[in-house]
């Protein structure tokens, strides 16, 4: 703020006029515009930034929000979407439906255990699964993205069965 007041108050004293001399020897006058259309200029780019600020003001109020979107799990070696999982997609179909949702990433992980190919494509079947359902539901395929991370990002790093059981899972990556 201190900033644009200070160039308006700037730009409010000062009118340039130069005078240009050519080879030709004539003289041309030049002007880089009256102190009132320098202000009109910064007032219009303090508004795209004030508009700037507002719509990041908002982008954090919506980050605040407690999102009802949660994860699913699987269960081991599999892409099957378990009752209790079909429930949180329910849930989070409900939302995605009821919101300004510009994309959803749909991400694929894995537990550590089995080869990190193997893993890729579980990861990316799991993904795809749990798109299908969501399109099943009444979500537009068209903001439903999928990726696979196999094991290469887990939610619980440790090498038991209760991180493993935590890694098997879709994410959610939600853009309003």
């Amino acid at each position: 703020m201190v900033l644009v007041i200070s160039l308006l108050m700037v730009a409010g004293c000062s009118s340039k006029k130069s005078v240009i001399t050519s080879d030709t020897g004539r003289e041309q006058e030049t002007s880089t515009g009256t102190a009132t259309d320098q202000q009109d200029t910064l007032k219009d780019q303090y508004g795209a930034q004030r508009e700037g600020l507002d719509q990041s003001v908002d982008l954090e109020k919506m980050a605040q929000k407690k999102s009802p979107v949660r994860d699913i799990h699987f269960d081991f070696d599999s892409s099957s979407i378990r009752p209790d999982a079909r429930e949180i997609l329910k849930t989070n179909a409900d939302y995605f439906m009821k919101n300004r949702v510009s994309s959803i990433t749909i991400e694929g992980h894995c537990d550590e255990q089995g080869t990190a190919e193997y893993n890729m494509a579980l990861g990316e079947r799991r993904a795809q699964e749990t798109k299908k359902y969501l399109v099943y539901l009444g979500v537009k395929e068209s903001l439903l993205k999928t990726v696979s991370f196999g094991e290469e990002n887990p939610l619980d790093p440790a090498s038991n069965e209760e991180a493993w059981a935590k890694n098997r899972r879709a994410h959610f990556v939600v853009n309003p």
